[in-house]
């Protein structure tokens, strides 16, 4: 799933090549990618795009004085830049579920691989009416110890759930929680209110250097390369099995009903092998 370094990046990459151009057309392809009615796509015709912007990992096509296109991209969504388009109408088939068309003939796609569609599309005047952007918490790549410390203080959570709660902190998912863990030394397990002071300044740390370097690597690698280049950076999720690049320990993993988290015995949980709770309802 696309986290805040990837979004963040695409919305990087999505302003400097769109920005000042004029939505020519927006066409939906998939009954399902659409959440909102009022106001309906055509709305975004004729506008100006001012930019996109990025509220935790939601990306937003904001136009000057006019609607919004607000995407979640969920686990298996992307966009991918075109220098212009087919004279054929696309097909109802496939993984293209969006596409938006700038004056000049080029545009995105708006894809999502699989089965489970999850991806979303909200046509808005303001992204705080899509409701998962309206619930969001502190963005975690400006979130201060401070915030980071009463936010745990008052929360009842495993710390993997609290990293993955974007409720409670934005952006961070599934694979970036398991790096912020490994760098801080810090079970998955541990409950987020019990965190000393050393604890939570280590957590904050962690949180900062693993976001800003995997933005900076997302920075330099090509849009499409993106969700592959993902795990080039990565010490330990989706590494279960290898190595622990700090100690050498062998990385270990739970699973869940449809979900994993790796870590490493040795850095994380004093040498403790997590038993794997395959059916638990511990993390969302």
């Amino acid at each position: 799933m696309p986290e805040l370094p990837e979004v963040q990046a695409l919305a990087e990459r999505m302003t400097a090549a769109c920005a000042g151009r004029t939505v020519a057309r927006v066409e939906v392809l998939s009954v399902q990618v659409l959440k909102t009615f009022d106001p309906p796509p055509h709305a975004l015709h004729g506008c100006a795009v001012a930019g996109v912007g990025r509220h935790g990992k939601f990306l937003d096509l904001a136009t000057a004085d006019g609607p919004h296109l607000v995407l979640h991209l969920a686990r298996a969504g992307w966009v991918h830049a075109r220098a212009s388009f087919p004279a054929k109408p696309p097909g109802r088939r496939g993984p293209l579920a969006l596409r938006l068309v700038l004056d000049d003939g080029s545009g995105y796609d708006v894809t999502e691989q699989g089965t489970t569609k999850r991806l979303a599309a909200y046509v808005v005047t303001d992204p705080a009416q899509v409701p998962g952007v309206a619930r969001l918490g502190p963005d975690a790549l400006t979130v201060t110890a401070e915030q980071l410390g009463a936010l745990a203080g008052g929360a009842r959570q495993r710390l993997k759930t609290f990293l993955t709660d974007q409720g409670v902190l934005a952006g961070v998912g599934n694979a970036y929680s398991d790096e912020v863990l490994h760098r801080a030394r810090l079970s998955p397990y541990a409950l987020a209110a019990t965190l000393g002071a050393e604890q939570t300044a280590r957590l904050h740390a962690a949180l900062h250097e693993v976001l800003t370097e995997a933005l900076a690597h997302a920075r330099a690698v090509p849009a499409d390369g993106l969700k592959a280049e993902k795990k080039a950076g990565l010490q330990v999720h989706g590494r279960a099995g290898e190595r622990c690049p700090v100690c050498g320990d062998t990385v270990r993993s739970v699973n869940f009903a449809d979900s994993s988290l790796q870590y490493c015995p040795t850095c994380q949980t004093g040498g403790r092998t997590l038993a794997d709770r395959r059916l638990s309802r511990l993390l969302k």
